[in-house]
């Protein structure tokens, strides 16, 4: 394309923009859209980055992203969204079911490799509800919400190693029982065997076992667990391969229906431990390798924005890039910020922690032909609100045990004014603990922050007026540097009671009481007793 027909479309997308922009805003066309104007959705999600790691929040960054910036600067960057949990398999469920994890069995911790699976397969989810709107449906990436493998002896499978693992039998309730036409990716994180990619329902590649770590370092792989591998995997270049089957299946789709809307899940690894940035990028950022990993990583979602455009897709493309949770230990903060570079910007906490860095987020969505360019938003919202917002999109109502705890964010997307300040938000950290906001107040029901784990940069300011519980004003104290629970206990019972509330009915975004045909009563009644013990309730 030259530089003139560039300059041309480039016009033409600004001018529809602001008529559709207007549409909307006079009231001459509704919140959700036609079948002719359903968007291709394009969901990014980054494993242990916090805001701070990207130039699009933090200009005194150290890790240079411009690709991340341009999203930024082309959609709409939310500065107050949360992952639904600290930590990777539970935000990863919220942001398929549209639930919070802790109603199910999962109530701290991740899954392994191995795991069986997590949704029920009769759950609705973000790709089965698209489906149904005429969606075709792929994810590329990191699945991490388990999988029923087939064993070698008819006994349970090794949770750690897999040794009586049968890969050579098809794989039940992955991703393509959830939803996804297509599948390519990994079963849980990078360090986690099976280190092999799964197409569809079949791991891939001649199989070896690696019976422990003299065998795992001989094989290539750096900090990884015993268990099967794939020959030729190469732990530095699943991050590549994730967006070439991304893009490669948009080409195709396109070649086979481009009238056909579509729904492309990418759940990278990057930047999570283990950090392998492919040589090109070893040392490129000038920070550390958690710098370069996560500069490549924006470089490879430039090869999918670039394709986008090359395909003239990107107009009606809804791309989001966010994290599922803050930035890991493992990234080597206290290096990091001895030369000025703060993951979780001013924010306590990281990963795992239910203080804003375990949690607050990266959220940028740019759709040209809906959302205003450079446009910033503080509203208050969740990694579980995706479910409701593509129903929104598509004009369907949803069904009474689905989307339990989402809240769509498509007027939010449209620039109408959203009051979010009766919206109570619950965080869920790593061991187990929880944490509910609602406008500007945020109670923590655990002394640490519910976690062991603590940010370099906190180690010598703890929270002042700590107790058991803690109760932060966010518009005064963002930072939350002085817990006021003792002065406001009728703000600590409030939110206690709604929590509560939340837990009984079995959702958060309704009166009525969920029809929940998977909810764990016994852990749950458990814990609803653990909080009562920790608040009067």
């Amino acid at each position: 394309m030259n530089r003139v027909n560039f300059s041309l479309q480039r016009e033409h997308t600004f001018l529809k923009s602001i008529v559709i922009t207007s549409l909307i805003a006079m009231g001459s066309i509704s919140a959700s859209l036609s079948a002719a104007e359903q968007p291709n959705i394009i969901y990014i999600l980054a494993d242990d980055m916090g805001q701070g790691d990207t130039t699009a929040y933090n200009t005194a960054s150290k890790i240079p992203t411009p690709n991340l910036k341009r999203l930024a600067d082309e959609g709409m960057t939310f500065t107050n969204v949360h992952s639904n949990s600290s930590v990777c398999t539970p935000t990863r469920y919220g942001v398929m079911t549209g639930r919070y994890a802790w109603r199910t069995s999962l109530k701290n911790g991740v899954y392994g490799g191995y795991s069986k699976h997590l949704i029920d397969p009769a759950r609705e989810t973000v790709p089965s509800l698209l489906k149904k709107q005429g969606y075709a449906t792929a994810m590329t990436g990191k699945w991490h919400l388990g999988m029923d493998m087939s064993s070698s002896d008819g006994k349970s499978i090794h949770k750690g190693f897999g040794e009586n693992a049968d890969l050579t039998k098809p794989i039940k309730n992955g991703p393509n029982a959830n939803g996804f036409d297509y599948y390519y990716g990994i079963s849980a994180s990078l360090n986690m065997s099976p280190h092999a990619y799964i197409e569809n329902d079949k791991v891939q590649g001649e199989l070896v076992y690696l019976k422990d770590a003299k065998a795992v370092r001989a094989a290539g792989l750096i900090r990884a667990k015993n268990g099967w591998m794939a020959k030729r995997f190469k732990q530095d270049q699943v991050q590549t391969t994730f967006i070439n089957k991304a893009i490669n299946w948009i080409e195709q789709q396109q070649k086979t229906d481009s009238k056909k809307p579509f729904f492309v899940y990418i759940p990278l690894n990057s930047p999570h431990s283990p950090i392998v940035p492919s040589k090109d990028f070893i040392g490129k950022s000038g920070l550390s390798d958690h710098g370069d990993f996560t500069l490549e990583m924006d470089y490879e979602i430039g090869r999918l924005l670039a394709a986008l455009d090359k395909m003239d897709i990107a107009d009606n493309t809804m791309v989001i890039f966010t994290s599922d949770n803050g930035t890991s230990p493992a990234a080597k903060l206290d290096k990091m910020q001895e030369q000025g570079h703060f993951s979780s910007m001013d924010y306590r906490g990281l990963k795992g922690s239910l203080y804003e860095g375990g949690h607050r987020v990266p959220f940028i969505v740019r759709w040209p032909n809906v959302v205003k360019a450079g446009a910033k938003t503080d509203y208050h919202g969740s990694l579980v609100d995706m479910m409701a917002t593509a129903a929104d999109i598509n004009g369907v109502t949803l069904a009474d045990n689905a989307g339990e705890d989402s809240v769509s964010f498509l007027p939010v997307l449209q620039g109408k004014k959203v009051d979010d300040k009766n919206r109570g938000i619950v965080y869920h950290s790593d061991a187990g603990f929880y944490s509910i906001a609602q406008g500007k107040w945020k109670l923590i029901l655990h002394k640490r922050g519910g976690t062991r784990r603590l940010n370099p940069k906190d180690s010598n300011s703890p929270v002042k007026n700590a107790g058991d519980i803690q109760l932060f004003d966010m518009q005064n104290d963002p930072t939350e540097r002085a817990s006021v629970h003792a002065q406001h206990p009728e703000v600590v019972g409030n939110l206690s009671k709604l929590l509560k509330g939340y837990i009984n009915k079995g959702r958060s975004n309704g009166d009525a009481p969920a029809k929940n045909n998977d909810i764990d009563e016994k852990l749950q009644l458990k814990w609803q007793k653990l909080l009562g013990d920790q608040v009067k309730l």
